[in-house]
């Protein structure tokens, strides 16, 4: 196996991670952020507050993206073993 290849597996297993986390981290960012801003303007300052409302935002987030990470995850499946098809070929 070449040092490119080997680059390009780890790139591509990089961005793949990084896709596949994008929904959940970023839902919770936007739920945390309005919670917070919620908190602000009525002062209440309980800091479980947020938690239940991000679990419940999160799975949500993730049911709806399963399509768009099981496609993602078989994409890159793919790819991998055309890759270790390519090491057995040489």
């Amino acid at each position: 196996m070449q040092s490119l290849d080997l680059h390009n597996i780890l790139e591509q297993t990089f961005l793949i991670a990084l896709k596949l986390s994008a929904p959940a981290l970023l839902t919770a960012l936007v739920v945390g952020l309005i919670i917070s801003f919620l908190q602000a303007i009525t002062q209440i300052n309980e800091s479980t507050l947020a938690f239940v409302p991000k679990i419940l935002a999160i799975g949500a987030a993730m049911i709806f993206a399963s399509s768009f990470i099981s496609e993602n995850l078989l994409s890159f499946t793919r790819f991998l073993f055309d890759q270790l098809i390519l090491v057995g070929a040489t």
